[in-house]
């Protein structure tokens, strides 16, 4: 069963069982799955910043419309209204998506990674780097189980608690606030390790 993690001198360390860590494995690879699905084909990062940088530019990328989870992690550069605001928006879409895609997938994959070759079977223990690469990564997959859930503003989290209390724990619904509930205590204790 999963423990907070905390600092041991230069680690991390937290207790996740086989099944948990399945479960997160699982997750990331789905949102990892939905940004290589949003578009062109992400082209594999080569170390080397420019090209990777270049590498995908193209004249008009897609923009993520068809689900609003993606588009949560692709959100717009400006959110001003008029037609010079918008152009501005699209070209910084243009310029940068491709590469906010690599990190994006290059992440989550090595969050993935860290969950699937730990040799302990109970207990996970991260270097620093490795604890802010699994914390990065459940922040995409909260902001599309948040994005699901219609989780926007304070009382979107009010108004989801009270549909909790009223639903039976079999809903669906209320297995994915336990779950967004589950990634935001792993992520907590994650964070507040890495600052300690």
């Amino acid at each position: 069963m999963a423990q907070a993690f905390r600092r041991h001198g230069d680690r991390i360390v937290g207790h996740l069982d086989e099944d948990e860590r399945e479960l997160l494995a699982g997750l990331l690879t789905q949102v990892a799955r939905l940004i290589r699905g949003m578009g062109p084909a992400i082209p594999d990062l080569t170390g080397d910043p420019l090209a990777d940088a270049v590498a995908g530019l193209s004249a008009d990328p897609p923009r993520p419309q068809v689900d609003p989870a993606v588009r949560r992690l692709f959100p717009d550069a400006r959110r001003d209204d008029g037609p010079q605001v918008a152009a501005e928006a699209e070209e910084f879409r243009r310029l940068t998506e491709m590469g906010l895609r690599q990190r994006k997938v290059a992440t989550l994959e090595a969050a993935v990674s860290l969950l699937e070759h730990a040799t302990d079977p109970e207990v996970l223990t991260l270097t620093t780097q490795q604890a802010g690469q699994l914390t990065v990564a459940l922040t995409d997959v909260r902001l599309v189980l948040g994005e699901r859930l219609g989780l926007r503003t304070d009382a979107d989290a009010a108004a989801l608690e009270e549909l909790v209390e009223q639903l039976g724990e079999d809903h669906p619904h209320v297995q994915t606030a336990a779950l967004y509930d589950f990634l935001t205590w792993i992520q907590e204790t994650l964070a507040e390790a890495l600052v300690r």
